[in-house]
C-alpha cells in the first residue's frame, strides 16, 4: 500500500500540468466577482472526503466510483473517499473562493489531489460551522470567463431551486433526495437526482418521443418516453 501511494506522489509530482486555460487578468477578474456570490445547489451531490486532504470536502455530481479527477499510475481512476451525505437540490452554497492552477497554486496543493484542475470553495449550509469546506471541481479545458461561469451556472443556481423541487410528487421528491432515479418521474427531476448525462440519444418511436441518457461509462442508463423515465438499466 505504501509503495502504491509512493508511486501515485511521484506520479503527480512530475507532471502537474495545468489544465486550464482561462487569461490571468479574467481568473483575477472572476475570482473577485464570485466570492462572495449566495448560489443554490441546481442538482443533488454527493458529500465526500477530499482525497486524503482533511482540510477540505468534495462536492460531487456523481459517486465516488464515478469520479474521474485524478488517476493511479496504471491509469485507474482515484476514489475521493466514500459517500458521508446527500446535499438536496436548492440547497444554499456561499462561494468562498475561486481558486485557478496557477503554477504557484498547485505548488501549495495536496500532491494527490486533483491540482490541475479549477476549484470553487463552498460553505454549503447544513453543515457545521468550524467544517471544511466543500470543493466544487470544474472541468478540464477551461479557455475563457464565459465557459467559466457556464460552468458555474450549470451547477450553482443564482435563482432558488426548490419551487421547482416542491413542484415535483412526493414519491418524485423524496428519490430526488435520495439522488435516486424512479420510473415515472420526470426529466427534470431525472437530472436533479442523477446530475447530468454524460451523452444522450433521441429517437422516435411512432409519435412518441424516446431518450436514452447515459452515465456512468454506459454503465447506467435512462430511457425516458415524452419527458419521463420508462426503464432504468
Amino acid at each position: 500500500m505504501r509503495s502504491a501511494l509512493l508511486g501515485v506522489l511521484l506520479s503527480l509530482s512530475g507532471c502537474a500540468t495545468s489544465q486550464v486555460f482561462v487569461p490571468p487578468e479574467q481568473a483575477a477578474a472572476l475570482q473577485r466577482s464570485l466570492a462572495g456570490e449566495e448560489r443554490y445547489l441546481r442538482i443533488a451531490f454527493f458529500g465526500t472526503p477530499f482525497f486524503g486532504d482533511s482540510t477540505k470536502k468534495l462536492l460531487s455530481p456523481v459517486s465516488p466510483d464515478q469520479v474521474r479527477a485524478l488517476n493511479n499510475p496504471d491509469g485507474t481512476p482515484v476514489s475521493p473517499g466514500p459517500v458521508e451525505r446527500v446535499f438536496a437540490p436548492g440547497t444554499a452554497a456561499r462561494v468562498l473562493k475561486v481558486e485557478f492552477p496557477t503554477a504557484y497554486a498547485m505548488s501549495e496543493r495536496v500532491l494527490y489531489t486533483p491540482r490541475t484542475l479549477a476549484w470553487v470553495y463552498l460553505d454549503v449550509a447544513g453543515t457545521p460551522k468550524q467544517s471544511p469546506p466543500y470543493i466544487l471541481l470544474l472541468r478540464p479545458g477551461l479557455k475563457d470567463e464565459h465557459e467559466v461561469l457556464s460552468e458555474v451556472e450549470r451547477y450553482l443556481s443564482k435563482e432558488p431551486v426548490k419551487p421547482l423541487l416542491d413542484g415535483f410528487t412526493e414519491t418524485v421528491r423524496a428519490a430526488v433526495l435520495e439522488k435516486k432515479a424512479i420510473v415515472d418521474m420526470p426529466a427534470e427531476a431525472l437530472e436533479m437526482a442523477w446530475g447530468y448525462p454524460e451523452q444522450k440519444r433521441f429517437e422516435l418511436e411512432g409519435t412518441v418521443k424516446k431518450e436514452t441518457w447515459l452515465y456512468a461509462e454506459g454503465r447506467r442508463q435512462a430511457v425516458l418516453r415524452d419527458g419521463k423515465v420508462a426503464e432504468l438499466k
